[in-house]
């Protein structure tokens, strides 16, 4: 006989319990746990032959794991080369951040390359807008194609005979939220509905080698909505990030079966869509001269991938009993160490001023290797002496003022280099190792006045 027993579940999170609680132990929400449906515990499991015998592994055939372009090579960056067969990618984003109109482009490419090459066409199924609202955004962005099938339809019984209709060569499913089962209690979105939900789906669409992609809503905090075992039960996890007031999105992949996830994709949300962009430094680098004091660029690294970034400062005097330390795109406790620093090591005083410090384009860093570039910059300001022309600089600065070694210096370089750079500054430590990149200058630096006096252009007669 199995026994049965009774679960709650956090609405939140999705994490469990044999008895109620009134604060869940995972997330820390109050009021969040309900009780679900009863489960049922075999005592005795019993053996089912299998479908399939086991073979060897040399004789597995893997052709039909291969990855397939998406027709958006900076998701397929993302994704490893494209999206498998049978691959239930899940993609995940703030309201309003571009989910939607990246995917009906994808849905779009997607569908002209399986017209051409005689696949089945690609299913768009939306559970938050209307066919005809879809058609209005495919109009503005040039999405429209005889080879995309659209469909309004939250209910996933009627989803699974969408696809066994029209036999897709992708599926689109926006959002898997909005989806209900008529075999599974509870409102749409809850915990149990969402798991429900997304299992059975899976099923479906693995049994068939059909890749779909689902958009997931996120909490306040930013983590996807839903119980966590959503984020298990998929193959690839994608989060799309990106300020609403600026244009820049980068898609990054939190979890992936088929490939890596230290790849991020740049895209650019425009009035007329979503495109991608290989190449991103024309957002993050300014057009202002040269001469022009509390400016310096850097390059991060987002994952692997180098991406410029120009920090800009201002140091203004101020009359307030307590200055302002105003950030934005960097994180605000290095800006106030490094000023601290400077303030013992080399004595800037900006205890009587005023401090800001941006990044350009909307780009975010909080990684060490843009302390140089930051410190620069806000001595650029303070002192009125613009840096030198061309110059970058990368590294992370310590308590002590010394420059600390940093990871990819060497891709820094290179990416440096490629996009015209003259002179750059690097940590002294592991300089000894770099391979000399043409076109660049390489000056290391074993301190902070070290690399103002390289820096920092002579003060003004």
């Amino acid at each position: 006989m199995a026994k049965i027993k009774t679960e709650y579940f956090c609405s939140e999170c999705g994490w469990q319990t044999l008895k109620w609680v009134g604060q869940c132990r995972d997330c820390g929400a109050w009021g969040s746990i309900s009780e679900g449906a009863a489960a049922a515990v075999s005592t005795a499991p019993q053996a089912i032959a299998p479908r399939t015998a086991a073979e060897p592994i040399s004789q597995v055939n893997a052709e039909v794991a291969r990855a397939r372009s998406t027709g958006v090579s900076e998701l397929d960056r993302v994704l490893g080369g494209g999206i498998v067969p049978g691959a239930v990618v899940l993609l995940a984003g703030e309201p309003g951040v571009g989910k939607s109109t990246l995917l009906l482009d994808v849905a779009s490419r997607a569908a002209a390359d399986a017209l051409a090459s005689g696949a089945g066409p690609v299913l768009y199924i939306s559970g938050e807008e209307s066919a005809s609202q879809i058609k209005l955004r495919a109009e503005r962005i040039g999405a429209l194609h005889n080879h995309l099938l659209l469909a309004a339809e939250a209910h996933l019984e009627t989803i699974i005979g969408h696809i066994e209709h029209q036999n897709p060569s992708l599926l689109i499913l926006d959002s898997i939220q909005t989806v209900f089962s008529s075999d599974t209690e509870g409102a749409a979105g809850g915990v149990t509905q969402v798991r429900a939900v997304t299992s059975k789906l899976i099923a479906a669409v693995k049994s068939r080698n059909l890749p779909v992609i689902l958009v997931g809503h996120v909490t306040k905090d930013g983590g996807i909505a839903g119980p966590r075992v959503l984020e298990h039960l998929v193959d690839v996890v994608c989060q799309f990030e990106g300020d609403r007031h600026a244009r820049l999105r980068l898609l990054r992949a939190v979890k992936n079966r088929y490939g890596p996830t230290d790849e991020v994709g740049c895209f650019d949300l425009n009035d007329t869509g979503i495109v991608g962009l290989p190449d991103p430094s024309g957002l993050f680098l300014s057009p202002a001269s040269a001469d022009t004091p509390g400016t310096c660029v850097t390059v991060t690294l987002e994952g692997r991938r180098p991406m410029p970034t120009e920090v800009q400062a201002l140091v203004a005097v101020t009359n307030a009993g307590s200055p302002r330390r105003t950030t934005s795109g960097i994180d605000h406790s290095r800006v106030a160490m490094m000023l601290a620093v400077m303030q013992a090591r080399l004595g800037v005083d900006t205890s009587s001023t005023d401090v800001y410090v941006s990044t350009v384009g909307g780009a975010k860093t909080s990684e060490p290797a843009a302390d140089l570039a930051t410190a620069l910059a806000i001595m650029s300001a303070a002192a009125d002496r613009p840096v030198k022309p061309g110059l970058v600089a990368f590294g992370e600065i310590g308590l002590t003022g010394e420059i600390r070694a940093t990871v990819g210096v060497q891709r820094r370089l290179a990416e440096a280099a490629r996009l015209g750079f003259k002179v750059a500054l690097v940590p002294d430590a592991g300089a000894d190792s770099l391979t000399p990149v043409k076109g660049i200058h390489i000056y290391p630096v074993a301190d902070l006045s070290a690399a103002a006096r390289l820096g920092l252009q002579p003060a003004k007669k």
